[in-house]
This record gives structure tokens, C-alpha cells and sequence, in this order.
């Protein structure tokens, strides 16, 4: 690391990732005066536009310790949830490697539905109540006759965001429940399910980069789960989000620090689980307050191809901050108007993904003023682009206001074309209509 004449930090940075959240991560990373050099592992065809792209089995820690040693990064970010909830944090300091993410043990917040809950309910952080934890189906299958409808299920571990079931059925409780811990849809993951009460509002994402003490708050954001339009279909890992500060009033902010934020950085202190990373808190705006729904110990996807749209700042900087423990004082600022981005899915996605389509008009897209193309699910061949994954692309804008963001990013998304591909038609529509009704 070396310093320049404005003596700030000249760093060369390991991404650890290959999806549409790295790519925003590498974009946004790429247009600091404080990067040398960015690697991505394993990256993708449009990240290798922007940085070296490096094979990696993700799941291999020590691995990814041996290649930030062997290139020389000054700092490791990591992207996905697997690789911390496997331990890589802890393999990079046993080597003395910098690495913005929180430890394994910390990570449990995100890996363990339940290490999750138990955790809340230790520090009394606002959550939703417990019905029980089950370790065998058939205790599941009987709990069903003894709750409150509507339920949410939980599958334990990670499933990429399609573990959990929220349902007024005791039919499709049950069924999930077969699917989870008879058939192991999720194999390990499924061998414990939450099931928990349901919780009526709107959802609210809101991430904080933090030191473990002092920490900053990213532009908040608002996801859509559902695979189609109007909120039907299936559970996904997001198929759009919108971002603009409306959807975060002043006092609610302050009761969400009040009440979640601290209480959450100063129980992982408490329980010996000093933290540094990005740390997302999936919310749930009730009558009663904000409660936590989960928490993620990374950046969301796709919430941060909307949100890094409008960061202000100089993401290296602030990740390495964090990562030595040394945010106090660091500012964040953030672009007014909105940011938008739209998934545009693989035909079968979110259950039997088809891949191998080729993908037209990327180009036209990329023209499209103030829009971005992120890859997520994408493969090179030859002089082509084609699908690897259930969600290929985010289609992201950044705009004046939330009508204009939806437009651009609508407007870039039309021009790419892949054979039964699908995306959700109104991704912020009815914040929009909210937002000019308020403007009346």
C-alpha cells in the first residue's frame, strides 16, 4: 500500500464473488482515485471489464487466503455469504491478510435462522415472536395445528433466499415443510425449520458499513421477493429494488439506530463477536415499530446494484476503514433522487432455472443514458454472452426522482432479449403512485 500526494491510501483490492452484487461492487470500486488494481474471484464476463478476473472455488477458504497473498491485495471484500459462514475472515487473519467481513462465529447471524433468533431474543432486539424450532418433520407437521395464521417458516441455514415461506395455508405449510426436512430440497440447511409469527407492513433494507463500533449507513432500499408482478409467485433471492430517502422518515431512522442498530453492534461485543463488514438488517415496518425479519452479514443483492448508484463517496476508502477499525469520522454521502434496479430472470427461475440462452442486445442497453447493466448469472462464448444462472442480469438506473429511475432502468431493460427470460414489470410502482399521491 502506498500513499499518494493527497495521502490517501493507493490500494489493490481481491473481490470475492461472482455475481450481479460484485459487479456493482467492482464498478463502483473502479472510479476511486485510491484503486490501483482490482481482482475478482471468480468474477464474470462483465466484471472482466473492469477487473482481472481469477478462478476460485468460493467455498475453499484458504484458497482465496492464497490468492490475496500471491497477488498482494491490500484488501480482500468479500461478497457472497458462503465463504464468511464457512470462515474465511478467520483464515485471512490467522495469515495476517486484510479482509473486510465479519468472523465465522459473527457470521452465524446469517448462516442459523435460529443462532439469529436466539440472538435477538438475548439482546431483546425488536423480532418477530417464536412458535418453536423443530429438528424432525413430524414435530413440524404437529406444531401446525397450534399457530396463528399467518406463519413463516424458516429453513435453518442458507438456500439463497428461497427458505422461507410465508402462508395462511396450513396445505402449503406443510408441504414446505416435506420439501425442507423429508425430500432435502436444501440439504443440510433443512435440517432444522423456525417457525415463527407473521408480521404485516412494508419491508425496509437498511445496511450499515461498520468498524464495530462506529458505522455508516447506506442510502436505504426496498426489495420485491416475489418471482411476478403484483407481489405472486414464489419466493426469490430479489427481483428488483427501488432507493430513494422517502421510505426512511427522520424518527423512524432514529428509532431504527435506537433500537436495532446499537443494540445489535453492542451484542456482538457483549458475546465476543467484535464486527467489521457491511451488515444488513431486513425490516419489517409494523404499528408497533421496525422489527428485524433477518439479518444478512454482507452487502444485499440486488439491493446494492440500486444502492451504489447513488454513493457518493469513495467505497475503497471506507471499506478499508472499516476494515482497520477506523470508520469514526468517515462520511458517506449520497446522491439525491432515486436508484432502481430490475432482475431480468432465467425461464424457470426461481425452480428449475433453464441457462445456456443466448443474450441479445447488452449493447443497446449500456446506451441507454443513466442506466448500468450488472452480470449476475453469465458465461462467455466466443462473441456471445450467454445465461449460467437464475438471475442473468440487473438492469439499474439512477434518476431525479423515483419516476425517472423506473423509466431508465425500464427503458434499457427492453433492449435485452433472452429467450423466456422474465422480469417483474413494476418494481417501485406502487411506491411511485404513493409518493405523487403524498405530492397532491
Amino acid at each position: 500500500m502506498v500513499l499518494d500526494s493527497c495521502e490517501r491510501a493507493i490500494v489493490k483490492i481481491l473481490v470475492i464473488g461472482g455475481g450481479g452484487r460484485e459487479h456493482a461492487i467492482v464498478w463502483k470500486l473502479a472510479q476511486s482515485a485510491s484503486v490501483e488494481k482490482i481482482w475478482c474471484a471468480p468474477g464474470n464476463v462483465g466484471i472482466a471489464e473492469q477487473a482481472e478476473c481469477v478462478p476460485l472455488d468460493m467455498k475453499d477458504v484458504k484458497a482465496a487466503a492464497d490468492l490475496a497473498a500471491t497477488v498482494g491485495a491490500d484488501l480482500t471484500i468479500v461478497g457472497p455469504e458462503a465463504p464468511l459462514v464457512l470462515g474465511i475472515a478467520d483464515e485471512f487473519q490467522r495469515r495476517g491478510l486484510k479482509l473486510l467481513g465479519p468472523a465465522q462465529k459473527a457470521a452465524q447471524l446469517e448462516g442459523s435462522k435460529v443462532f439469529s433468533k436466539e440472538f435477538m431474543q438475548r439482546h431483546q432486539i425488536p423480532t418477530a415472536g417464536v412458535y418453536g424450532v423443530y429438528g424432525e418433520a413430524l414435530e413440524a407437521y404437529a406444531a401446525l395445528d397450534s399457530v396463528d395464521w399467518p406463519l413463516v417458516i424458516k429453513a435453518d441455514g442458507l438456500c439463497a433466499g428461497k427458505g422461507v415461506l410465508v402462508t395462511s395455508s396450513a396445505d402449503e405449510a406443510t408441504a414446505f415443510v416435506e420439501r425442507v426436512m423429508v425430500d432435502s430440497e436444501f440439504g443440510e440447511a433443512g435440517s432444522r425449520v423456525l417457525f415463527e409469527e407473521g408480521l404485516s407492513g412494508e419491508e425496509l433494507s437498511y445496511i450499515i458499513l461498520t468498524d464495530g463500533r462506529d458505522f455508516i449507513r447506506l442510502a436505504p432500499a426496498r426489495d420485491h421477493k416475489r418471482a411476478f408482478d403484483h407481489d405472486q409467485g414464489p419466493n426469490t433471492g430479489g427481483m428488483g429494488v427501488y432507493s430513494v430517502d422517502d421510505i426512511l422518515p427522520e424518527a423512524l431512522e432514529k428509532t431504527i439506530i435506537q433500537t436495532i442498530v446499537r443494540p445489535t453492534l453492542e451484542g456482538l461485543r457483549a458475546d465476543g463477536m467484535p464486527y467489521r463488514g457491511f451488515l444488513y438488517f431486513g425490516l419489517m415496518l409494523t404499528k408497533e415499530g421496525p422489527k428485524v425479519l433477518e439479518y444478512n452479514c454482507r452487502l444485499g443483492d440486488p439491493e446494492t446494484e440500486a444502492v451504489l448508484l447513488r454513493a457518493d463517496f469513495d467505497l475503497a476508502q471506507g471499506c478499508m476503514k472499516a476494515a482497520l477499525g477506523d470508520l469514526g469520522g468517515f462520511t458517506a454521502k449520497w446522491f439525491p433522487g432515486a436508484g432502481v434496479c430490475v432482475v431480468i430472470a432465467s425461464k424457470g427461475y426461481p425452480g428449475n432455472p433453464q441457462t445456456g440462452a443466448e443474450i441479445h442486445g447488452l449493447e443497446e442497453a449500456a446506451k441507454v443514458s443513466g442506466a448500468v447493466v450488472f452480470h449476475a448469472g453469465t458465461r462467455a462464448g466466443g462473441d456471445a454472452c450467454y445465461t449460467s444462472g437464475g438471475r442473468v442480469l440487473v438492469v439499474s438506473a439512477i434518476g431525479k426522482d423515483l419516476e425517472s429511475a423506473r423509466s431508465v432502468a425500464y427503458e434499457a431493460a427492453a433492449k435485452i432479449r433472452i429467450d423466456g427470460a422474465h422480469y417483474r414489470s413494476d418494481i417501485g410502482a406502487k411506491a411511485e403512485k404513493h409518493f405523487k399521491g403524498q405530492n397532491a
